[in-house]
């Protein structure tokens, strides 16, 4: 199972183009309402998500988590306990997490990279707790996938894919 977990002010590319390249590649997928069940992108494009934060299930069917970008919505990501529980869930069992944009802040803040090689939107790189700053624009390193911006959200979408079928 992966969980992209979407709040008010998601970044509609980042977020829609991971959803639908792992639901083509078979991948079992849902999106995770934090906040709202319909949460609305930074371009008014609104989503029905499928389950709420509070349902989701941590357990050995979890496969990776994936954070979009979006100011607001990583802020509110950011600040949510639910989220924050489900990536040190994650984390403790070197499960895949994936974030794009701004939101490779979360998991500054919550200590995920120290030590890794991590990329995020320009402007940014300080608050990548311990990372080692890179400048490509896909990052993987151990379990931890990062990448810059919207305009690299199909190359990390096929890099979520290649590591979750091989």
């Amino acid at each position: 199972m992966v969980y992209v977990f979407l709040a008010d002010g998601f970044e509609e590319v980042e977020a829609i183009t991971v959803v639908d390249i792992l639901r083509r590649s078979d991948i079992e997928i849902k999106m995770v309402g934090v906040g709202t069940m319909t949460p609305k992108g930074m371009n008014n494009v609104t989503v029905n998500a499928d389950i709420s934060v509070e349902e989701i299930k941590l357990d050995e069917d979890l496969k990776m988590i994936v954070l979009p970008g979006g100011l607001s919505g990583a802020a509110t990501l950011q600040n949510s306990e639910d989220v924050t529980k489900c990536l040190e869930y994650a984390s403790k069992r070197e499960l895949y997490i994936a974030a794009i944009c701004v939101a490779p802040v979360i998991l500054g803040k919550n200590k995920i990279l120290i030590g890794k090689k991590a990329v995020c939107f320009p402007g940014f790189e300080d608050t990548l707790v311990g990372a080692i700053v890179g400048k490509e624009d896909v990052v993987v390193d151990d379990n931890v996938i990062t990448a810059k911006d919207m305009e690299v959200a199909m190359p990390f979408a096929k890099t979520l894919v290649d590591l979750l079928k091989g």
